[in-house]
């Protein structure tokens, strides 16, 4: 259900050309080196096939999370000289460093084109960029663990399964949701534009709703019967022949409303902090990450109607309840028609729909881009067959309008609260280790495999006449089919 991110690389730099360090001298070079370890992580990560990235991701974390340390510390004493620890640390910058990122978030991608680069000039900027990609990776890591339960041809997970997946995925979003909040507050201070919309401060505070609304319906998730009991009908290695129904006590049922309506509060948040605005940076956020934020806000409102539409079927309204049913189907842009047989283009299309989606949980290629639509859709498409017969035969009451029923919607109500998020420091003994002079340097060579813009004049091209060297090199413009990062 978390949107699928894709993780951006970078281009090489080299912190001991462009600062030096007088109380910790090898803290340049260090500071490279780690770098250099998480931009071939990313690098790799990118190269991989969808179902082996899924074990590169701890990977991934891991360099980001051993190259921040030493990228705060440069950032420290290029501000007030003082890291958390207490500890006295002084930085001069040598030139304005020039460092590239692929961006993933901002406008489309053309097919079979690479996204373009953003430029940056700023350590702050350094730090956004780097922190961002380990909020993707626990938001990654999340969808790593909800994959079982949306898969259809695997053994089906039990209740117990099912309880450790959504609190393990709800960890990794709320962890998410600390660092882009920890990101959103350092943007306050600054004074530099972004260079794009992947690290603009809206897109960082909309990343950061985004994460506690996903989160927040994960605790929906933990207990709700539903979803499973249409994933077991569906999945093809079920056996189970005899299952209980599902059933929700009244007084959760009315929670659960809350929590969703609440889910949807923060997506809608998100939605609006992901719009173009005319101070920022130039451009529009991904419109497929703009449309997942859409679909979540929706699917959270019918998740709400759902349970409300529940609330009121157990208190012995089953017509109010198929009209809460009706609400979440209209919130979701379905239609409610009477149901009929034979072939119908809409049942077709939908069929299609739901098999192409189950293709993507099995090859794990971008599944749950809708926010959960189509699932909920079927939930409440059983609960409104099985309510429509009873309310035919039983009761005949009369179904209320969905304007009405709208008109008492509740209020939203959490129930995580982001925790502060402590980036790590660098120890004490690191610390002292790099009071000694470096050994050796930290100076690349061409880089054909990331960053095409200089090259070494000095390298003869095939078939070229000696001394006419010149005469074949590329003006700056150019952009080389071996840029890769």
């Amino acid at each position: 259900m978390p949107y699928p991110f894709v993780l951006p690389t970078t281009s090489s730099f080299s912190f001991s050309s462009h600062f030096e360090c007088e109380t910790h001298p090898s803290l340049p070079l260090n500071a490279s080196t780690y770098r250099g370890v998480a931009r071939e992580a990313l690098k790799k990560h990118k190269r991989l096939p969808p179902p082996e990235q899924i074990g590169h991701l701890s990977t991934v974390s891991s360099s980001l999370n051993s190259y921040i340390p030493y990228l705060l510390a440069i950032d420290a004493g290029l501000r007030d000289g003082r890291l958390p620890t207490g500890d006295v640390i002084h930085v001069k910058p040598k030139g304005t460093p020039t460092i590239k990122w692929r961006t993933t978030l901002s406008g489309d991608a053309v097919p079979g084109k690479e996204r373009s680069r953003a430029r940056i000039n700023s350590i702050e900027h350094e730090i956004y960029f780097t922190l961002s990609s380990l909020g993707f990776t626990h938001v990654l890591a999340s969808r790593t663990a909800l994959q079982p339960l949306y898969a259809t041809n695997s053994d089906f997970l039990g209740a117990q399964e099912r309880t450790v997946a959504v609190s393990t995925a709800a960890k990794s979003l709320m962890e998410a949701a600390s660092i882009y909040t920890y990101l959103a507050t350092r943007t306050e201070g600054t004074s530099v534009n972004p260079p794009c919309f992947d690290i603009a401060p809206t897109t960082i505070r909309a990343l950061a709703a985004l994460a506690h609304a996903e989160a927040t319906l994960l605790a929906v998730l933990k207990d709700d019967p539903y979803p499973a009991a249409v994933a077991q009908e569906r999945n093809k290695n079920d056996k189970e022949w005899m299952f209980k129904p599902p059933e929700i006590p009244k007084v959760r049922a009315h929670l659960y409303a809350r929590l969703c309506l609440a889910a949807s509060e923060h997506a809608a948040k998100a939605a609006s902090l992901a719009q173009p605005t005319g101070s920022g940076p130039t451009g529009k956020v991904e419109s497929g990450l703009a449309k997942y934020i859409e679909n979540f806000r929706r699917t959270s409102r019918a998740k709400a109607c759902r349970f409300l539409g529940i609330d009121a079927e157990l208190g012995g309204q089953t017509a109010d309840g198929i009209g809460w049913l009706r609400a979440g189907l209209q919130e979701l842009g379905v239609e409610v028609k009477d149901s009929k047989k034979g072939i119908s283009l809409s049942r077709f299309k939908k069929e299609f729909s739901e098999r192409r989606e189950d293709r993507r949980v099995e090859k794990e290629t971008g599944w749950g881009a809708d926010a959960g639509r189509l699932e909920e859709i079927r939930v409440l498409e059983m609960l409104d067959e099985k309510w429509t017969k009873i309310n035919d035969t039983m009761n005949t009451k009369v179904i209320p309008s969905i304007n009405s029923l709208l008109a008492k919607i509740p209020s939203g109500r959490d129930i995580h609260t982001i925790a502060r998020y402590h980036p790590p420091a660098l120890d004490r003994d690191v610390l002292e280790a790099m009071r000694a002079l470096p050994e050796g340097n930290d100076e690349f060579g061409p880089d054909l495999s990331s960053d095409d813009d200089v090259r070494s004049s000095s390298i003869t091209p095939i078939g070229a006449f000696p001394g006419a060297a010149e005469n074949y090199e590329r003006s700056s413009t150019a952009t080389s089919s071996h840029a890769y990062f």
